[in-house]
């Protein structure tokens, strides 16, 4: 008799699981509280996939051997404390998936950066010619990857951290950790050392034969490494100083040094450019150089790679006025970066669901550079309440074309309209993507 696996959630992790499960031989049942989107549900009924939308019911639940849960779902519901104490497995998708292939896997985690560092780093490695699939918190489950497209040697996976808490025996080859900020607090008891922990889990199970790279600069970080015993070999990489392994930042240029094998890349070449970028960069290039790609090879495509949508991206100039999009800024840390590389006076859009943010690290740049603040969200209270007094406009809007259109009128020649909200999208929007496009499309419209 096949083992019996329910999967929670129907979006691209859970339909990509279901398929998988399906293909090891598993009874498998698709349970999703939500109302199911038609692609997905399309599949799951063009496979034969048993499923459930608008409801969880319970007797098909509690039968199962093993439960994989969709990382939006936060262990604090009552369905999952009941799973648990009646013993049954609650595992990632990524935990699941692992188990069905023999690939090795880089993984990128932090609370800024990590979606640029991966698609960075697949790029370099695949432009290099190495066999190599690119999943996890981007474009397709890995799941879904292992389910239907040829195995690979290696895959470049993006871990957010509700992916790595439910993972247990999964284990990062090459681990990279970008940086650690307060970000989805209201998932983490509003308690920053549980994210901090849940963020670390990159670099379980690691042995002497793995590496772990991370950012020297991060005082979080380098506080937790003081306190944990870290097995694996550790690549650091700096902004501020030079260092013996690793990369680092210097004069005009990043170095990267492993074992005496040193290159470098002048920044002004780089197609991405800001401060963060460079860590990116960084990390993207010491892991390109653990697979002893070419010197030339790793220089062409750090130099020939474009960027991420919605992160930090051009839009168009209209009358004068440049419009960004960087929509995937849904924290605060990763908005301090967007108005810390603005050069111009800046008109901001910001809002939305706040997940326990603490806005003071952006006053004194917000102070500086930003002549006008919309507050684009459902509930503009904390965000009004934290920038009056600093920002000498505030004014509210309930749509994105209306934010566009207020952005419009209150910018000049010269300015820089900035979308960048520091907030989840859920209150007005699908999703962080869906926020960015309709942002293009009232652009345009102009």
């Amino acid at each position: 008799m096949s083992k019996r696996i329910v999967i929670l959630g129907a979006g691209e992790s859970g339909v990509g699981a279901a398929l998988l499960a399906q293909k090891q031989g598993f009874d498998v049942f698709v349970s999703d509280k939500s109302l199911i989107k038609e692609n997905f549900k399309k599949e799951l009924v063009d496979n034969n996939i048993a499923y459930e939308e608008g409801q969880h019911t319970t007797d098909k639940i509690f039968s199962a051997d093993t439960v994989v849960k969709s990382p939006g779902i936060p262990d604090t519901v009552a369905m999952i404390k009941t799973l648990r104490e009646k013993g049954i497995p609650v595992i990632s998708e990524i935990e699941f998936a692992s188990k069905y292939t023999d690939a090795k896997f880089v993984c990128i985690t932090g609370s800024n950066g990590k979606t640029t560092t991966t698609l960075l780093t697949y790029h370099v490695l695949n432009g290099a010619g190495l066999n190599v699939g690119l999943a996890g918190n981007i474009g397709q489950s890995l799941a879904r990857k292992i389910a239907l497209e040829e195995p690979k040697e290696w895959y470049v996976l993006e871990l957010s951290s509700f992916q790595l808490d439910g993972m247990y025996d999964f284990k990062a080859d090459i681990a990279v950790l970008m940086n650690i900020t307060p970000d989805h607090l209201d998932r983490y008891d509003y308690k920053m050392q549980n994210y901090i922990n849940s963020k670390l889990k990159i670099i379980q199970n690691q042995t002497e034969e793995d590496y772990f790279i991370y950012c020297l600069d991060d005082e979080t970080i380098v506080k937790e490494l003081k306190v944990r015993e870290i097995r694996a070999k550790q690549l650091p990489f700096s902004n501020k100083q030079e260092l013996a392994e690793g990369a680092f930042f210097q004069e005009d240029k990043i170095v990267f040094n492993l074992k005496g094998d040193a290159m470098s890349v002048f920044i002004e070449q780089l197609a991405i450019q800001g401060q963060h970028n460079r860590y990116n960069t960084m990390a993207a290039g010491i892991v390109a150089h653990l697979f002893r790609i070419r010197k030339p090879n790793i220089r062409e495509c750090l130099l020939s790679f474009k960027g991420v949508e919605h992160r930090l991206e051009k839009v168009l100039k209209v009358r004068g006025m440049s419009f960004i999009n960087d929509s995937k800024a849904t924290n605060v840390n990763s908005t301090w970066y967007a108005l810390e590389s603005m050069d111009s006076k800046i008109i901001w859009i910001a809002g939305g669901v706040d997940k326990g943010n603490n806005y003071s690290e952006l006053k004194d740049l917000a102070g500086q550079k930003v002549k006008a603040l919309i507050c684009l969200g459902i509930d503009n209270k904390k965000l009004i309440e934290s920038f009056t007094g600093i920002v000498p406009t505030i004014v509210e809007a309930s749509s994105m074309a209306e934010a566009v259109q207020s952005a419009y009128y209150l910018g000049d020649k010269g300015d820089t309209v900035l979308l960048s909200p520091a907030c989840a999208s859920f209150d007005l929007f699908d999703n962080y993507e869906h926020r960015g496009r309709l942002f293009k499309e009232c652009v345009r419209g102009l």
